[in-house]
């Protein structure tokens, strides 16, 4: 955005720890803390200046001037934290506002501290320290979640308060809110800041004193959403118990806001179907498992309860419920009965050890039965009513003007299926702007050998800002000295991968085998499973054969996997195993040598893709169709002059239209087949 030279600013949190640092031990993943502050960062400037008051729990007090007042409570601040984001051969630079939370110096217990209690002295230091320990804490607990909760409220109501406080600033006396819109906009990056939503509106309506109506509106004019997944369990859910206690006057706004949305529906629908009318706003309210307003209590009931009344000389003909018997149906109900009664005839001697059945009787088990019976009516008895939950990128959606998916099949998927009640009310809201990356970064940086080539051909340096120019490049396709050239480059970038593996994993692979990588983060969905699975072929294949046959259907090749599991995701971390215990097979088979090679490079990050990806031949982009919003990284292979193997998932449909389908691997099913494929399968088809 600087090189373009757009006034933006950026905002998140300034972690002490990263997601983790892995390492690859014989029990595959181990995660240990990412000190991402442990050295310091130089590019930082610490503003003690620019600092937010952030609230948690509390009550909601009514105050004599007719406002709420969010009152008690845990109160923290947050420190803001500017890195300068210089653009690229351009005078703009623009600002990155991390936030440090720490509580105001009164609120250090001093007493404590000197009575020798000093762990209760600093217990709410502490307590506003940890949301910004680290990166995603896990969230199986209720005290991981609180801490998920906290920190993104932290990211929208500080980051909110700055946005006004200049916005203030820069109007001077005359501050008028509804050109607010008009000078900011928010745009939400997933469903993480969703709480941008009721804090812009809180600010409004109880410091700023603006109406209900007033605020709804600047907010849905000022607020956008990017939405990055279709994945169900990323699209957040938060406990409506957990969020009212934790944040309740936000729970009194998102309630107000369910009701609008409620209103909304009932208007444009009607209630003439209220099956129909029941189905949407299950789908689209923002709470879930939550009854109606009170305004629109009665929807539903009276026609529930209304039965239609049939007339005497029918009845007969009706079954206990007084609908049209189903004769056919009914006998042949009949039918089913009168077979689970016919048992098998057991002689009288043997019947005194049979169960009802006659099958021989197990005690132990009887008893246990007997007691599950029990156990059975106790549940039957406390129901499990549903959770009560708040569906952020429901709220999202309705708090924005703006909704878009990542790349063109990713933004269908969000309007025909995620979002398609939604889609159907306000199609104007919904729209694609397909993932970047920054070629500065991703060509010019990584791959200077490549870059030189480039440049020189084209004659200039343009292209680094105007990837278009590239285009130029297809006239000098044949010609062998190009070819050449690009060919030296790649082997350069491969030289400095082997000496890389042979330092982080103590494997020697060959820089003239085909480099086939595949790195990203490790998820069933994005297959490494099934990648993996065939090497596994390859190599069994290749076991069966002779050393000469070998040799003549094998082209060399080195499979790189790289990425980090969640450390509490089971299954990826065993997929993690797999293939190291694969490689710990293959790469030591004296018979298989340099034909094939699997390497599982430990600790992925953006510095080991700017090694791998420049070296890159083969990349793979194998996700379940349908499930990859967009991938990026497939676009900086494909930069690097690496061809794609890849499903029609993502980015990679566009790459593939712009490549050229003679230049792009396909393989697998397409979006719309999956449902089908999965529904056969779950039938053992």
């Amino acid at each position: 955005m600087a090189t373009l030279n757009y006034p933006a600013w950026g905002y998140g949190l300034r972690y002490k720890y990263g997601l983790f640092k892995q390492r690859i031990t014989k029990d595959g993943q181990e995660e240990v803390a990412e000190d991402w502050l442990e050295l310091g960062n130089p590019w930082e400037i610490e503003r003690n200046d620019v600092s937010y008051p952030v609230k948690f729990y509390g009550k909601i007090v009514p105050g004599s001037d007719g406002k709420s007042h969010w009152i008690g409570g845990e109160d923290i601040k947050a420190v803001a934290y500017d890195i300068p984001i210089p653009g690229y051969k351009t005078k703009t630079t623009i600002n990155l506002r991390l936030w440090s939370t720490m509580v105001p110096s009164e609120d250090f217990d001093l007493s404590a501290f000197n009575a020798g209690d000093h762990t209760k002295a600093a217990e709410a230091l502490t307590n506003a320290e940890k949301i910004c320990y680290i990166l995603y804490p896990g969230d199986e607990s209720v005290e991981g979640k609180v801490l998920r909760l906290k920190q993104q409220y932290t990211l929208c109501s500080a980051s909110l308060q700055d946005i006004i406080a200049r916005f203030e600033k820069r109007s001077g006396a005359n501050v008028n809110w509804e050109e607010f819109p008009e000078k900011v906009a928010v745009q939400m990056n997933d469903t993480h800041p969703t709480l941008c939503i009721p804090e812009l509106i809180r600010i409004l309506i109880d410091l700023k004193g603006l109406s209900w109506k007033e605020a709804w509106n600047i907010t849905q004019r000022t607020v956008a959403y990017t939405n990055h997944t279709v994945l169900p369990e990323a699209l957040e859910k938060w406990s409506f118990e957990l969020m009212q206690k934790l944040l309740p006057r936000h729970m009194e706004i998102i309630e107000m806001i369910d009701e609008e949305l409620v209103h909304t529906i009932v208007s444009e629908y009607g209630t003439a179907d209220p099956d129909l009318l029941e189905k949407r706003l299950k789908e689209t309210r923002i709470l879930e498992n939550v009854d109606l307003p009170a305004t629109f209590a009665d929807l539903f009931v009276k026609t529930k309860e209304s039965t239609d009344v049939v007339p005497d000389d029918e009845l007969e003909n009706c079954d206990e419920e007084g609908g049209p018997v189903d004769e056919e149906l009914e006998s042949a109900q009949e039918d089913g009965v009168l077979e689970e009664e016919s048992t098998d005839v057991v002689p009288d001697d043997e019947l005194e050890n049979c169960d009802e059945e006659g099958g021989p009787v197990d005690e132990e088990l009887e008893s246990e039965q007997e007691d599950d019976v029990l156990e059975e009516e106790k549940e039957a008895e406390a129901v499990q009513e549903p959770p009560q939950l708040v569906r952020m990128a429901n709220l999202c959606v309705v708090g924005s003007h703006a909704v878009n998916g990542v790349a063109e099949i990713h933004s269908e998927i969000v309007t025909n299926e995620v979002f398609n009640e939604f889609y159907k009310l306000w199609p104007e809201k919904f729209q694609n702007k397909t993932n970047g990356v920054t070629p500065r970064r991703w060509i010019r940086f990584c791959n200077p050998d490549l870059s030189s080539i480039l440049t020189s051909w084209l004659g200039t340096e343009d292209w680094v800002t105007n990837t278009g120019k590239l285009a130029e490049l297809r006239k000098f396709a044949d010609n062998e000295d190009l070819q050449s050239q690009f060919r030296a480059a790649k082997r350069n970038n491969k030289m400095k991968v082997v000496s890389f593996i042979k330092e982080k994993t103590g494997y020697s692979v060959s820089p003239d085998a085909m480099f086939d990588i595949q790195v990203k983060r490790i998820h069933e969905y994005k297959r490494q499973l099934m990648n993996i699975l065939g090497i596994v072929y390859r190599y069994k294949k290749m076991k069966e054969m002779s050393a000469v046959e070998r040799k003549a259907k094998f082209v060399p090749r080195v499979c790189i996997f790289g990425g980090k599991a969640f450390a509490t995701y089971v299954q990826a971390k065993r997929i993690v195993k797999f293939i190291t215990d694969v490689g710990a097979t293959v790469n030591h088979d004296p018979e298989i040598g340099d034909l094939l090679k699997v390497i599982f490079v430990p600790d992925y990050n953006v510095s080991v893709a700017e090694l791998l990806i420049p070296a890159s031949e083969l990349s793979q982009h194998i996700s379940t169709a349908g499930m990859e919003a967009s991938g990026t990284s497939n676009m900086k292979f494909a930069m690097n002059g690496c061809i794609l193997i890849g499903t029609l998932d993502g980015a990679n449909v566009e790459i593939r239209q712009e490549v050229g389908e003679e230049n792009f691997f396909l393989f697998g099913a397409r979006a719309h087949e999956i449902a089908g494929l999965r529904k056969e399968r779950s039938e053992g088809k």
